[in-house]
């Protein structure tokens, strides 16, 4: 019995001082499911920042929690009277990515796993792309909106260096953004592609 508690102290001690931590950042682009009401939208280029900690599982397999702030959305373009306007729709998340790695080679690897977002601002802004004026830009409706968006991310990433790689990821939702849908209305998701710069401290 000691043996198998000294085996496991030293196997969470190694891990323990295996784990890396970092920082990564980049660009998104983000869409939202099609539906009747989607069918002229246009994918939205936002950005993605923040800290992420890497421990290794075993000899190829790694896992990886994320803590980011993440820009999701639409966009719409329409021309009115000769005059071209943008509809924007920006729903801004905290997320949680959770992912387990599995490490082809020592620098590049192949990534799964779940993300929750938490909502934490939703606005709209309306642009006269012709005049550049912003026409509407309304405050924050996060309240009118889900909360919580659940996704799924497939992704893969390599290192240049031991301490800085390039990733890319795309996060399919599987939740309704909307808090109250109408019954007999197809549901209306999240979906990005998310492509950056990791850094391990």
């Amino acid at each position: 019995m000691k043996k198998l508690f000294l085996g496991a102290a030293i196997a969470v001690s190694s891990l323990t001082f295996a784990q890396q931590f970092g920082a990564k950042a980049g660009v998104s682009v983000s869409s939202l499911s099609e539906d009747a009401t989607l069918s002229d939208q246009k994918s939205k280029v936002g950005f993605n920042a923040g800290l992420f900690m890497n421990a290794p599982l075993g000899q190829n397999f790694s896992i990886q929690p994320e803590l980011l702030y993440s820009q999701y959305g639409d966009k719409a373009e329409a021309t009115v009277a000769s005059n071209k306007y943008s509809y924007t729709r920006s729903l801004d998340y905290i997320t949680v990515p959770v992912m387990f790695q599995y490490n082809a080679t020592p620098e590049f690897y192949l990534e799964a796993g779940p993300e929750l977002g938490f909502l934490v601002s939703a606005k709209n802004k309306v642009k006269n792309e012709t005049t550049g004026n912003t026409v509407t830009e309304t405050s924050n409706y996060k309240d009118d909106l889900n909360g919580f968006n659940f996704g799924l991310g497939l992704g893969a990433g390599y290192y240049f260096t031991p301490n800085i790689g390039l990733t890319a990821r795309y996060v399919a939702g599987f939740t309704d953004i909307a808090k109250d849908r109408p019954s007999g209305s197809d549901a209306v998701r999240n979906n990005v592609f998310q492509a950056g710069l990791a850094f391990k401290f």
